[in-house]
């Protein structure tokens, strides 16, 4: 038993190596990056954003199917803004059917329309936040461990003390006699909940997170007046649809390695600031591509080692290696960074390392 589990572990590490091809292109799969300014005024959380602040902020790229194929039916756009207690969020979804049932905190949010915040503060994948919300202003926020794909928990219980939320109907909210202009969203996080999964606990200034945005949208019946998720003639729900700020390229929210970046400028709102994504962070991406390789891994270990090749891909011009390592709990892959002599790692569960090799 244990020999087997040894083998289909060995497969799977083997795998990464048969990508064949002397460059590695990621420049499709480049994450969006928005920068966030900080607020010159108190914000009220209505859902409006009609302070200066928010006027003043800019808005980020529009939002585009999750595989990143094919424009959205409608718009959606979002902003942020920080301050010393607080990071905020506001989104405008446009919508002709503005409509929610779900009241109860902590339900699943997105069988309704909504509005999805993913954040990793430290940009491991693990220990990350979601929250979602809908028109009817119910949210749910939720704590994972790992993302699903590494078998991690998840911590429905969790609550983002102190948070603040608004919603505004741009229109009439469930009333389907009517068409409406869309609604928006406005969030107020307080710091002290989100260092808890940073690497410190000082607001991240001059700083990046990872962050995913995400909004669900249904195809909907009306029946007496109220609406619903829309079903097949089986009696199955028709797919819904994601909308992101950053493009996945696969239908899953859930690989964070994927989400966009968000730089935490110094300067206040109004001001102009710069950044440029990290050169270690492409080799990152590079390494979550095999990575994703080992998990589907499904071919014969003879087959598999007979077809074992070592080989470098380049990265921003330089020659990468990523090289494997068993050890006694399972499996790392690995490289060392020609940017900066970090080694950067991988483990079997997906979490991602940087270690000082100097």
């Amino acid at each position: 038993m244990e020999n087997a589990l040894n083998n289909k572990r060995t497969i799977s590490l083997i795998l990464f190596l048969l990508y064949v091809g002397s460059v590695w292109v990621a420049s499709q799969e480049i994450p969006r990056q928005y920068i966030t300014y900080k607020a010159i005024e108190e914000l009220k959380i209505d859902g409006l954003a009609d302070e200066d602040s928010w006027k003043k902020a800019p808005w980020s790229d529009t939002f585009i199917d999750i595989e990143g194929k094919k424009e959205p039916t409608y718009k959606t756009q979002m902003k942020m803004l920080w301050d010393d207690t607080c990071l905020y969020f506001f989104a405008k979804m446009d919508e002709p059917h503005v409509w929610g049932t779900l009241k109860k905190r902590d339900t699943v949010i997105f069988y309704n329309n909504d509005f999805e915040i993913f954040i990793d503060p430290d940009g491991d994948t693990h220990n990350y936040m979601e929250f979602e919300m809908n028109a009817l202003n119910t949210i749910w926020d939720l704590f994972l461990t790992k993302p699903y794909r590494n078998h991690g928990k998840v911590l429905d219980s969790w609550d983002i003390q102190g948070i603040k939320t608004g919603v505004h109907i741009d229109g009439t909210l469930n009333n389907s006699s009517d068409i409406d202009q869309g609604w928006s969203v406005e969030i107020a996080i307080p710091w002290e909940v989100l260092k808890e999964a940073n690497t410190h606990n000082n607001i991240p200034v001059k700083e990046f997170w990872r962050l995913g945005f995400s909004r669900v949208n249904w195809e909907f019946d009306v029946t007496d007046g109220r609406y619903s998720r829309k079903k097949n003639e089986k009696g199955d729900y028709l797919p819904e649809y994601n909308w992101v700020w950053s493009p996945q390229w696969v239908i899953n929210m859930h690989e964070p390695e994927r989400w966009g970046y968000v730089y935490f400028s110094d300067k206040e709102v109004g001001e102009k600031d710069t950044f440029d994504i990290p050169k270690e962070e492409h080799l990152k991406w590079y390494m979550f591509s095999k990575f994703r390789k080992i998990l589907s891994a499904e071919d014969e270990f003879d087959k598999v080692k007979l077809q074992m090749k070592s080989s470098s891909q380049k990265v921003l011009g330089e020659s990468i290696a990523i090289e494997f390592e068993e050890h006694s709990s399972g499996w790392n892959i690995w490289t060392i960074s020609p940017f900066t002599g970090n080694k950067l790692v991988i483990k079997e569960d997906g979490k991602f390392l940087i270690q000082d090799n100097k």
